[in-house]
């Protein structure tokens, strides 16, 4: 049986597969209910998924509803993890802070994102930061 790897999906990922069905971001946007893979949550990722997908609506052309009922599939299927020890600062970027701390929280394998840089400092807690391209080679798809 194939490794079942534990990840993050970075709000950008999410944003890129509700833009176009042909990039790798969509993929795994579809891969989700398959079980390839676990994905890790916690409140303040979810939040940011909200705030970030209801500021993006006209362009995303999704309905409140639909928003909400994407967020309630991803909770769903998602992995909750509580943020027991806060890791401040720890990214590049300080917004993206509370993805840091997730991953370290939840020990996942990767973060899958489009902005590799802000997170390289996660490897030294054997976090691989990852392109939703190369995530999908890691899998298998």
């Amino acid at each position: 049986m194939s490794r079942i790897w534990k990840i993050i999906i970075d709000t950008n990922v999410l944003i890129a597969a509700l833009k176009s069905r042909r990039g790798a971001s969509f993929k795994i946007l579809s891969l989700l209910r398959s079980r390839k893979f676990e994905f890790c949550l916690s409140v303040p990722l979810v939040c940011e998924y909200e705030e970030v997908l209801k500021r993006g609506k006209p362009e995303l052309n999704l309905t409140d509803k639909e928003i909400e009922k994407l967020l309630d599939v991803i909770c769903l299927l998602g992995v909750k993890q509580q943020i027991w020890f806060a890791w401040r600062p720890i990214s590049s970027d300080a917004k993206d802070d509370f993805v840091a701390e997730l991953a370290i929280n939840a020990q996942v394998d990767a973060i899958v994102t489009h902005n590799v840089k802000d997170f390289k400092n996660l490897e030294k807690f054997n976090v691989k930061v990852l392109t939703p391209g190369e995530f999908l080679m890691l899998i298998g798809e």
